[in-house]
């Protein structure tokens, strides 16, 4: 069993499809989540689904509740309807501390900018994580051989990533050596860019659409998605979220990454504890996601 805490942002559904994953799925155990900034919206929204979900046991955390934006998708409206607004239960060291202490193999997943793990190293106190498995980075032409390149990233070796770019110190200074991190797994944009839940995807999920009430929710709500958006949505927080749970669905490399002029880029270094997706097995992946209690 996986002692998950994972910190999230709101904007694009797939953070709240993570939610969804992790809260029932049968191999983790969901100890915490953390908001970033965490307006009384956003608390809220985690709240409600954790609620729907059978997990209002989860300690919610937040880095700025007074922030004047709401800073919620209007999709998760029509998904999941109203939800009134809510306090964290303390910020992020508040709520992540006693977490990592009770669980010291508990893996953090981020899914947005890394101002909430720029916290949680700079709060103060001792911090030990064993294991940090973000969305983010990217692997170019240096670590992924030809047959594995996405067309559109071929011939880089640097690409800007969102999650890193919303806060690029913090993601130099949580990657550095001097990072209280045990092990780092970057699952970057070269891989989650292939992963995308479409209406393939989803006729594929519906057999296992009541596996989990997470999945059920899940189905539910990229049923309503694809009606407006028949195109589908990439996946990229829950295809690092599967990898989180089973490292074996990807093709992983050691690797120094540095953040370069036209953004980020990693080379192959053994000894950096920083491990970077090159490739997917979308089987595997699958049927990580779909999984549910024998």
């Amino acid at each position: 069993m996986l002692d998950l805490c994972f910190d999230l942002e709101t904007q694009d559904p797939d953070d709240v499809l993570t939610l969804c994953l992790t809260a029932r799925h049968p191999r983790v155990r969901l100890r915490a989540v953390t908001v970033t900034p965490g307006s009384d919206g956003q608390v809220g929204l985690v709240r409600h689904v954790l609620r729907l979900l059978g997990r209002d046991d989860v300690p919610v955390g937040a880095r700025d509740p007074a922030t004047g934006k709401e800073y919620v998708s209007g999709f998760h409206r029509r998904w999941l309807g109203g939800w009134p607004p809510a306090r964290p239960d303390g910020d992020v060291p508040e709520v992540l501390l006693p977490v990592l202490a009770a669980h010291p193999r508990a893996v953090l997943l981020t899914g947005g900018p890394l101002r909430n793990l720029r916290l949680l190293l700079e709060c103060g106190r001792p911090v030990r994580l064993a294991r940090w498995v973000a969305q983010g980075g990217f692997a170019g032409d240096p670590l992924v051989p030809p047959e594995r390149r996405l067309a559109k990233f071929d011939g880089l070796t640097a690409c800007p990533t969102f999650n890193f770019n919303g806060e690029p110190q913090a993601a130099l200074s949580a990657l550095s050596d001097a990072a209280p991190i045990a092990r780092r797994e970057l699952v970057s944009k070269n891989v989650t860019h292939g992963v995308r839940y479409d209406r393939a995807f989803h006729e594929r999920l519906e057999p296992h659409r009541d596996a989990t009430p997470g999945l059920a929710l899940i189905w539910r709500g990229m049923d309503l998605y694809l009606r407006r958006r028949p195109g589908g949505k990439l996946l990229h927080d829950p295809t690092a979220a599967c990898a989180a749970i089973d490292p074996s669905i990807a093709v992983w490399a050691e690797a120094e990454i540095t953040r370069e002029p036209g953004g980020w880029a990693a080379r192959p270094q053994p000894g950096t504890r920083t491990f970077i997706t090159t490739g997917l097995d979308h089987d595997a992946l699958f049927a990580v996601f779909a999984e549910g209690r024998g």
